[in-house]
């Protein structure tokens, strides 16, 4: 038998799958998905089995035999391993990537060198003998410090008495608790009988045990509970009062306790429609899409949460995307209230052993649905019933590094594989996904009023322009604190938004004009008041304050721009009674910080949630009353064809926090742009128009959806062999597509320089192009095998995000 392996190496002429000889041992275990350790080259590696077969094409002699099985359960499915290959060849990437982008980091591979020891006679040395010890196997990092040893390792190794291998583990183990199963009550009473009168704590455990007689306690419980200490334990355990045993255990996230609202008694006959037509066409086998388009507050939660009550009750599994990790502890509150022990969680939030063993629940069956950021996607699940994105527009579910994948492009494949429904939900679709609506590849499904009937809330749109010529030079309008104040004295919550994070946005010199810049990327760094320091947000430089001008040694160097611990200062002298909740990276860094401080926001322990766009969007409190955007511009004026849709859905999302339940809500909207469409439009949640004057721009200046895209990018240390590379890239599509692809570059990108290397890029618009996928193939080929050598970073993104 042989099996078809990829190998855990990604580089160009490795990337495909090599023949191994299975051991006939291995013949009745081996299966697809499994890992293996195999020999490669003068190492040992982990590998991936794809296929299994009776035949090669490689002569026989030259075969070499899987070394070890590492999974007796392949880890990856049929499904999975089809979908790996699939991935390669749509993002251009390895398929080793595409393979372990499916499991957690935590299986990746460890590769630790051993010394094993084959005549432990024959070695007089004494140094490398004490090194050894009586042991017939130790880690090769305790002989790396000691060149002498490392000599002496050699010439054992060559005469044979010694032998170096490499030992392929887990990033992360299995978790495994120590148990005591407690002996009758007969055995125990005896043993009490027997036991020396001054052995007084070993007889106070097992008057303690006598009690619980035949039970299983973690061993831990055991000494908690009766007060002993471990070794009194161990020794009742050796005179035969318990048994004790290592169990695998599983390392529980913390369940986030979150107030819920209430389960509804009765739908909406637009969330019953909706909910009418998923059912039905999970019940036909149809793998169809589903656009849930809703206003903020309609609803789309119970509709999911509905639609996967009808498919676990037909036996089948769901599986759920939220975009911000912020969002997973009010999502997965309410998806743990409805469906208990069934539900998994899987998010960047957790720890490594956390995620591992969420992973191994889905993968035994033990739970029904997954709740999670991006990478849930990849749940491997064998029964799927439905697939869920919600906020489907954000662009958080495309991932940045290889492979570059949508995780809205392989919900719809994994439904196609399962013949069953994906759902994509937002009040602000993305203009592809509604054109897909609207053109009848997607079925469109409207939510267009509140669940519970209320009002949208009143939305004012504040001309900072008028603001500053009335002398007010603070972040707050007048308006705006007017109302804070209000809510203050209503004892109700607000919401303040501001999508930049830091004091200020950056440090100028106010006699020569000079910014203070980061010395490796062509980016201001942003002041940090907490630790007072200048941070870079590109590539974590970071430097203390200066006191003076670097350029012209001037005093005069004074901090502009705002962010979100600026904000913080001005409401604490604004309103120094209000209790603030600041949610920006900087706070969330500690893990278990989101909950924590949705939690205390929840529970009303703080009147005002300042943050970033990681409170913009899903959360769902009763009290919040009043949202304020502190600046609308920041994402309005990017360089960046999507930047007025990005701002029409940060708008109207931000916007939809407010007065979802019984109280009335009121939005503050700050801008410098206030006849802005983007902004004017999202006042009254009106996407539709919206939607067709973006169209409109779209159109005339070529760009998705009636374009496709794809971005290449060259980074080089050398700003001439960047340039060099980038025009020799360029020169190649344009000889190699059709002359109607439209080719822009290359240029500098919008920052030139990240962490010492400069950033070329090149556009690729066409509306439909045969020769696209093998010429960007060919010119892959050309730098994976010559360019690369040379320190070039070359990067292909197929329907790229952002084009920054």
């Amino acid at each position: 038998m042989i099996a078809e392996v990829i190998v855990d190496v990604a580089a160009y002429p490795i990337d495909r799958p090599f023949d191994y000889a299975v051991p006939p041992h291995l013949e009745t275990v081996i299966q697809c998905g499994s890992r293996i350790k195999v020999p490669f080259g003068p190492r040992a590696v982990l590998g991936y089995i794809v296929n299994l077969k009776e035949d090669s094409d490689v002569p026989e002699e030259k075969l070499k035999p899987i070394a070890e099985l590492i999974d007796l359960e392949p880890v990856l499915s049929e499904e999975l391993l089809q979908l790996s290959k699939w991935l390669a060849e749509k993002t251009l990437s390895y398929e080793i990537d595409a393979l372990q982008v499916m499991l957690p980091a935590a299986m990746r591979a460890k590769y630790e060198k051993f010394i094993t020891v084959h005549q432990l006679e024959n070695i007089q040395d004494e140094e490398f003998r004490q090194l050894v010890g009586n042991k017939k196997r130790i880690p090769l990092k305790q002989a790396a410090g000691s060149a002498s040893l490392l000599r002496k390792l050699k010439s054992y190794a060559a005469e044979g008495i010694v032998s170096v291998d490499i030992a392929i583990g887990q990033q992360t183990e299995v978790k495994k608790t120590r148990v005591v199963t407690l002996a009758d009550r007969d055995t125990i009473t005896s043993l009490l009988e027997s036991i020396h009168p001054n052995a007084r704590k070993q007889k106070d455990l097992l008057h303690w045990m006598v009690e619980r007689a035949g039970q299983t306690i973690a061993a831990a419980s055991v000494i908690e509970q009766s007060g002993i200490q471990s070794p009194t334990l161990k020794s009742v355990i050796e005179k035969g009062a318990a048994t004790e045993k290592y169990v695998e255990t599983y390392r529980e996230p913390e369940a986030p306790r979150l107030k819920d609202t209430a389960i509804p008694v009765s739908l909406t006959d637009e969330q019953e429609l909706s909910l009418a037509k998923v059912t039905t066409s999970f019940d036909q086998g149809n793998a169809e899409t589903f656009l849930l388009h809703g206003i903020t507050g309609s609803g789309k939660t119970e509709v999911y949460l509905r639609a996967i009550q009808h498919v676990l009750q037909q036996g089948k599994e769901a599986i759920v995307l939220v975009p911000e990790i912020s969002l997973t502890p009010q999502m997965t509150a309410r998806f743990q209230e409805r469906f208990g022990e069934l539900v998994a969680v899987m998010h960047s939030g957790l720890s490594s052993g956390e995620k591992y063993d969420e992973w191994r629940k889905v993968h035994r069956g033990e739970v029904k649905v997954v709740v999670g950021a991006r990478s849930a996607i990849f749940a491997p699940f064998e029964n799927l019933g439905l697939l869920i994105l919600d906020e489907e527009h954000e662009s958080t579910y495309k991932q940045e590094d290889n492979p570059r994948y949508h995780a809205r492009d392989v919900a719809i494949w994994r439904a196609q594989y399962h013949h069953c429904p994906v759902i994509l939900g937002s009040a602000t679709p993305s203009l592809e996904s509604f054109a897909r609506a609207s053109k009848g590849v997607y079925t469109l499904l409207t939510l267009s009023e509140r669940a519970k009937k209320q009002s949208l809330p009143t939305v004012h749109v504040v001309d900072m322009r008028e603001e500053l010529k009335e002398g007010n030079r603070s972040m707050f309008s007048v308006p705006l604190a007017e109302a804070m104040r209000q809510r203050l004295e209503n004892k109700e919550q607000t919401v303040l938004f501001l999508n930049k994070r830091g004091f200020s946005s950056f440090v100028l010199c106010r006699d020569c004009g000079t910014v203070v810049q980061c010395p490796n990327c062509d980016i201001s760094l942003t002041y940090h008041r907490a630790n007072e320091c200048l941070k870079c947000h590109y590539c974590g430089h970071e430097e203390p304050v200066p006191l003076q001008c670097p350029e012209c040694q001037s005093e005069h160097i004074r901090f502009f721009g705002t962010g979100t611990q600026k904000a913080e200062e001005e409401i604490a002298r604004l309103l120094p009674e209000a209790r603030v909740l600041r949610m920006d990276v900087d706070t969330t860094r500690q893990k278990g910080s989101h909950e924590r401080l949705l939690r205390q926001f929840s529970e009303g322990k703080a009147d005002i949630l300042l943050g970033t766009q990681m409170i913009a969007k899903g959360l769902d409190f009763p009290a919040i009353t009043l949202v304020g955007v502190l600046a609308a511009d920041t994402t309005l004026h990017l360089a960046d064809f999507r930047a007025a849709e990005k701002t029409f859905q940060l708008m109207t999302q931000v916007s939809g926090r407010a007065g979802r339940h019984e109280l009335p809500g009121e939005v503050f909207i700050q801008t410098y742009s206030p006849e802005h469409y983007a902004i004017e439009l999202s006042k009254a949640q009106q996407y539709e128009p919206f939607y067709r004057l973006e169209m409109a721009s779209r159109k005339q200046f070529g760009y998705p959806p009636f374009y496709y895209i794809t971005l290449l990018q060259f980074t080089h240390e050398d700003l001439l062999k960047a340039v060099d590379f980038a025009e020799k890239g360029t020169r190649f599509l344009k000889d190699n597509l059709s002359p109607e692809t439209v080719i822009i570059g290359p240029a500098a990108a919008a920052i030139s320089r990240v962490n010492n290397r400069y950033r070329y890029q090149c556009l690729l618009k066409y509306k439909k192009e045969p020769k696209l996928t093998e010429t960007l193939q060919q010119l892959i080929k050309i730098y994976r095998t010559d360019w690369i050598k040379s320190g070039l970073l070359m990067s292909v993104d197929v329907d790229p995000t952002s084009i920054f």
